[in-house]
Parts: structure tokens; sequence; C-alpha cells
């Protein structure tokens, strides 16, 4: 019997062919993290400077002795206008305007886009063109009717209102995401459900919401993101006793009290933009799963 020189599990290395598109690949993705990384270096830096290493104005050296005092005053006593509480109220403000920002406006669009996808009311397809119509108009054209709405209703300058205005504005994308997600679901499911007795309410609780997960966390990672980098409806709706973090944070800059504070100011950006850095870091495979199964589908 010939003896077989080709075993079935071939040892060494795989050679690997270096090619031109390659290449190409990793300079652009190198040549992007660093446009998008400097900045933050250039912030970090800063902030751990001292006002002297500042004013000796070279922004891209790392600090001899770095401190995080900056960071401190930042957070506990930086003013913002005639009060000098620093970021940590707004950073407050910011999360009792999140959570039901974040909660009101996915449960009714996804209830909204069941309703869509799979019961069909009549003239559910001319509201749901409506609302895509609603997604490309200014939302700057709304806001005087909303203010006089608002102020008509009594909402206007507190924490509902700011609610209200988030949860109206984030109601179109909130309803295509789920529509869309629900559609590409087999309509067999629906059916057989329809089949064993399920009405409206016990089909979406105990069928298309487990099911939701991966839609819910792209909901969930657009909404926080949305409102916790909002300035103008915040500064707009809140009210002087809820202002967020975004318009604290443009206080303590535009504060003038003796010379301007750059290591201040950078640690209360980089303290505003905390949140949503760290949700898109540790969620943004869920939110790349939760596209990819369907979001974008139908």
């Amino acid at each position: 019997m010939a003896k077989n020189i080709f075993p079935d599990h071939a040892s060494g290395a795989r050679p690997r062919r270096i090619v031109a598109g390659r290449v190409g690949l990793y300079v652009f993705l190198v040549v992007s993290a660093v446009v998008f990384l400097f900045p933050l270096y250039v912030m970090v830096a800063t902030s751990l400077k001292s006002m002297d290493e500042v004013r000796q104005g070279s922004i891209f050296t790392w600090p001899v002795y770095p401190s995080i005092e900056a960071w401190k005053t930042a957070w506990f006593s930086a003013c913002t206008g005639l009060s000098c509480d620093g970021v940590q109220a707004g950073f407050l403000n910011s999360i009792k305007i999140l959570i039901p920002s974040t909660l009101l406006p996915i449960a009714l669009g996804s209830v909204t886009g069941y309703a869509l996808s799979f019961w069909r009311p009549k003239g559910g397809n001319i509201l749901f063109g409506g609302l895509l119509l609603g997604m490309f108009v200014p939302y700057q054209v709304f806001i005087y009717p909303l203010v006089r709405s608002l102020a008509t209703v009594g909402l206007y300058g507190n924490l509902g209102g700011i609610v209200a205005v988030h949860t109206i504005f984030a109601m179109p994308i909130m309803i295509l995401l789920f529509r869309n997600y629900y559609a590409a679901l087999p309509l067999d499911l629906f059916k057989a459900a329809r089949v064993d007795g399920g009405n409206f309410w016990t089909i979406f609780w105990r069928l298309m919401l487990p099911m939701s997960a991966p839609i819910i966390i792209v909901a969930v990672i657009l909404q926080v993101t949305g409102v916790w980098n909002d300035f103008l409806f915040g500064l707009i709706f809140a009210g002087r006793d809820n202002l967020p973090m975004t318009v604290q944070l443009n206080n303590i800059v535009n504060t003038a009290r003796g010379a301007k504070e750059y290591n201040v100011h950078m640690a209360a950006t980089i303290l505003t933009a905390m949140l949503p850095l760290l949700v898109y870091l540790f969620s943004g495979r869920w939110f790349v799963r939760g596209i990819a199964s369907g979001a974008v589908k139908g």
C-alpha cells in the first residue's frame, strides 16, 4: 500500500500573503484611530496639568506631574453662573431626565411597532408614513409651538416637560426600529399564537417581547446617547432647577471669573461625555448585533 505523504493534520504556520489591499486597510484604520483619539488624548493630558503647565502652551505634551485636582474642581466646585457646585448637580439632573425619557419611548415604540407590523390597523400605513415624514422636519421648527403647548398644560420648565419633549421626538425612530424588526420575524409565529387564542397583549408580552432583546438594546443605546448629549431641549424646556449636564458644561466654559481654567474645562468635558462613551464601549457589539438581527430590515 502506498504511503500517505500528505498527513491529515499538517504542521507549521500557514503562509499568509501580504497584499496591498490588506496593508491599505490597516493604514486607514490606524490613521482613523489616531484622528479620533488624538483630541481625546489632548483633553486628558490638559485635564491632568496644572495651570502653570497649561500656560506654557504645549498642549501635546504629557504633564510632568499629573494631578486630578482639575477633575475635583470640575465635579465639586466649578462655577456654572452664580453657583459654584460643579457639574455634579447637572449629572443628577441628567439622570432624572434620562431614565423616563428612555423607558417611555421604548415602551410606546415597541407596542406601536408591534401593532403596525402584525395587527395592521386601518390607516396604519398612513400613520407610519406620517411618522417617517416627521423625522425629516428640523426639530427647531417645533420649538415655539411646543413652548406654547407645554405652557398651556403646565409642563413648561419642569421635569415632566423635558421628558415629554424627548418622548415626542424619539417616537418616529423608535417605531421605525421596532416595526421593521417585528416585520422581519416569521409571520407563522404570530398566526400560531392567534390560533392558540392569544390576544393583542398576550402575544406581545409572552411572544414578541422575549424575542426583542437585540432591538431593545439598540433602542436603549440610541436613546441614552441622544438624551444625554442633548443641549437645546434641556436649555429650553427643563427649567432652571433641572438643567442637564451639557448645559452645566456650557455654563462652566462661558463663565468668566478671572483667567480661563482650561484644565477644569477639559475635565468637565470628559466627565460630561463619560456615560455615552462607556455605553458605546461596553455595548458596542450588542448594538451591531441588534442592527444585524433586523433593525434595518423590512
